[in-house]
Order: C-alpha cells, then sequence, then structure tokens
C-alpha cells in the first residue's frame, strides 16, 4: 500500500542545511495499522507529511496504492491524494465559520469531477463517528473530543484506503483518546483501511499491529 525506498528530505537555508530523514525505507502493508513513535523533532511528522504527498524527499521514491509519485505534477498529486488519502491532525484543523456537515463535505467538494451526493456521504460518514445529531454546530460548540470525531469523518467521507493520523489523541484527556481510538481501528478492522499513526503514547502504539521507531531521522527498530 505505501512503500518507500532510500527516503532522504534535507532542509535548507542560507546558513543551515538540517537532514530531516536520511536513507528510510519502509512498507506497509494494506490493511495494517501502523504506529510511529520517537521523540519530538525526529522527523516523524516530515515522514508522514511525504507519506501522505504533502511535501516531496529530497531523493528517494515513494508508492502510494500502486502509483509511483516522483513524476506526478502538484495537480496531480492533489487528485491521488484526495481519492486515496484521508489525514486526522492533533489540532483537528476545522474551519470555525463552517458548520460540522460542511467541514465534512470539503473533500469532496474539492475532488475534481465529483457527482455524488455529497450531503448523503457527510451525514453517513458523521453517523459512523456517532455525531450526525451535531451536524449543524459550528466547532466552537464542540468539545475537542468532538471535534476529533468530525476531522475523523471528514478523513473518511471520500473513502480513501489510507488514513494518516498525527498525534490524533495529543489534545485529548484520557477518556476521549479511549474514544478517538476505538474509531480508529474500528475503520481498520471493520473497512480494512490501512492507517498509519503518528503517536508519543506507549500504550496506543502496542495496541497497533506494528509499532517503528524513529530516531534522529532513522528508523531504529
Amino acid at each position: 500500500m505505501i512503500t518507500l525506498s532510500n527516503i532522504n528530505k534535507v532542509y535548507t537555508t542560507d546558513t543551515l542545511e538540517t537532514q530531516a530523514l536520511e536513507n528510510v525505507s519502509l512498507n506497509i502493508a494494506k490493511g495494517e495499522f501502523v504506529s510511529i513513535m520517537g521523540p519530538s523533532g525526529c522527523g516523524k511528522s516530515t515522514l508522514l507529511n511525504i507519506m501522505g504527498l504533502l511535501d516531496r524527499p529530497t531523493s528517494g521514491t515513494v508508492e502510494i496504492d500502486g502509483h509511483a509519485v516522483e513524476s506526478l505534477k502538484d495537480k496531480e498529486l492533489a487528485r491521488l491524494r484526495n481519492a486515496t488519502l484521508g489525514f486526522v491532525f492533533q489540532s483537528f484543523h476545522l474551519i470555525n465559520t463552517l458548520n460540522v456537515l460542511d467541514n465534512v463535505t470539503l473533500p469532496l467538494i474539492y475532488r475534481p469531477g465529483f457527482k455524488g451526493d455529497s450531503t448523503a456521504l457527510a451525514k453517513e460518514a458523521l453517523e459512523r463517528v456517532g455525531l450526525a445529531h451535531r451536524m449543524g454546530h459550528r466547532p466552537a460548540q464542540l468539545s475537542g473530543g468532538q471535534m476529533q470525531r468530525v476531522a475523523i469523518a471528514r478523513a473518511i467521507v471520500g473513502n480513501p484506503s489510507v488514513i494518516l493520523a498525527d498525534e490524533p489523541c495529543g489534545n485529548l484527556d484520557s477518556k476521549m483518546s479511549v474514544e478517538i481510538m476505538d474509531i480508529l481501528h474500528r475503520l481498520n478492522k471493520e473497512d480494512g483501511r490501512t492507517i498509519v499513526m503518528v503517536t508519543h503514547n506507549e500504550a496506543q502504539a502496542r495496541d497497533t499491529d506494528r509499532t517503528i521507531h524513529f530516531f534522529d531521522g532513522h528508523i531504529v527498530y
């Protein structure tokens, strides 16, 4: 499902060169739930951004769901990202001026050529995360756990094969974290979605199929 081969990522300024990733190779199989762990600044989020086609590696090759992406132009990358990948972020990234339903429909609005019923699909996604009764509310009227449920609904509304989650429970208390992890596990087990999750929580990582440990831009074990 996801194959990274000899990935390097270097950030360069006028006075400084920083190697964020160095010769990273990784295979994630279809239907796997994989955790990525490591200290802050070790390259976890950079790796996730490259998997999510939000950033390009300095060198190396990336393959997503059978698509080699090196030669794709920005618009082609955007189409592949919209169709194949769903994103869940620590800070939710909801639009405060839109209600819950409109936030969830956004990926479909930006999908080229989409002709389905975006409202019906958004309602279905909200039902999956237990928030159909809050679809008319604004994000500011929701708890942190509810906002993350909305973010998950937005991630799955386009039926992506892969969900990339960057510290999805990082802003939540323990009770809400359990609820969010339960939803992610259901999406993995019931729908067969591939999930890659960056986390600092060892207990959450132990409940996934595999944990990849990162340090200073390298996979260490």
